[in-house]
């Protein structure tokens, strides 16, 4: 049974349930592996919560993948259910108890292979395939948009995030929980670079073949346009090297816009609402851990407060 990463093991700063979570992982996946008579294929591989193991599950590829419980990923599994692998990997088995997920193998190659704003448009056309009717299981997007209102509300002044950006994304937040098209659709809710692979599967009979599927969906009952805000921070390098990053990022937005068909004013709230909400996790982070603002921390504020600047007029 391969051994549990030493990058996921370096992960640090969690919630109280991460360490226990991670001592009886190796045992968790010796059971799992033998209930469902899988046969190990590969070198474990990590997230930034889960473990993953490519397997052979009766002679086809697959990954078990076990998660650190988080209410985040409750639903991973009814959403992959509800998409019946289409546009997203295939979900060959799950016990929600054990937080075990059998899934399609696909990859390892992800959308950093091709350049950031087609990457941004894959997603777009991606989105046609995931967007569908809610699910009543999952969290309301609307529920934790007025809690971000809230939490933004109480940030003091003193916080290293600019007070009127602050109140603005509190505002927006609010009124955008109040919305009657925030709960519609389910959504992904991560929706990265990394979180979309390239496809194993053979061409179809049509002779097409679905070049990409997505993983590790955070589902919610949601607006599609909260989306694209996690093409804006992820791949970040790029945006700083190109020389102008107001462009840079503007740039992304309107290439999942358009081929979305979202609106853009839309997106460009829900972007601005996400950014400043990192910010105050981070903040808030901090405070729990009684840790003053380092190097890193530092930097994470200042790109979201930076993409919160850059999307707006």
């Amino acid at each position: 049974m391969p051994e549990v990463p030493a990058g996921l093991l370096s992960l640090t700063d969690r919630e109280p349930s991460w360490d226990p979570w991670l001592a009886a992982l190796p045992r968790l996946a010796r059971e799992v592996v033998a209930d469902w008579e899988l046969v190990p294929d590969g070198d474990a591989m990590h997230g930034e919560c889960s473990l993953v193991l490519p397997v052979l599950a009766e002679g086809r590829r697959a990954v078990l993948k076990l998660g650190w419980p988080h209410d985040e990923a409750r639903h991973e599994h009814l959403a992959l259910q509800h998409w019946h692998g289409g546009a997203a990997v295939e979900l060959l088995r799950a016990d929600p108890h054990r937080w075990a997920l059998l899934l399609e193998r696909a990859g390892p190659a992800d959308l950093h292979a091709l350049d950031d704003v087609t990457a941004c448009e894959t997603v777009g056309d991606l989105y046609a395939h995931l967007h569908r009717p809610a699910l009543p299981q999952v969290r309301r997007l609307s529920a934790l948009a007025a809690d971000w209102a809230g939490r933004l509300s109480r940030l003091p002044r003193s916080a290293p995030v600019p007070h009127r950006l602050v109140e603005q994304a509190a505002s927006l937040a609010r009124d955008l929980a109040e919305d009657d098209a925030t709960d519609r659709t389910l959504v992904h809710g991560d929706l990265h670079f990394a979180n979309v692979l390239r496809s194993g599967r053979r061409a179809r009979d049509d002779g097409a073949a679905d070049a990409w599927l997505v993983i590790d969906p955070k589902p919610l009952s949601g607006d599609p346009h909260v989306e694209p805000a996690p093409l804006l921070w992820n791949r970040w390098d790029e945006v700083v090297a190109s020389g102008d990053v107001r462009w840079a990022v503007r740039r992304r937005l309107d290439a999942v816009v358009d081929a979305a068909g979202l609106d853009r004013d839309r997106a460009r709230d829900w972007s601005v609402v996400r950014q400043v909400v990192n910010a105050l996790w981070c903040v808030e982070a901090l405070d729990r851990q009684r840790k003053a603002l380092d190097a890193g921390a530092r930097e994470w504020i200042t790109r979201a407060v930076t993409i919160a600047k850059a999307v707006q007029d």
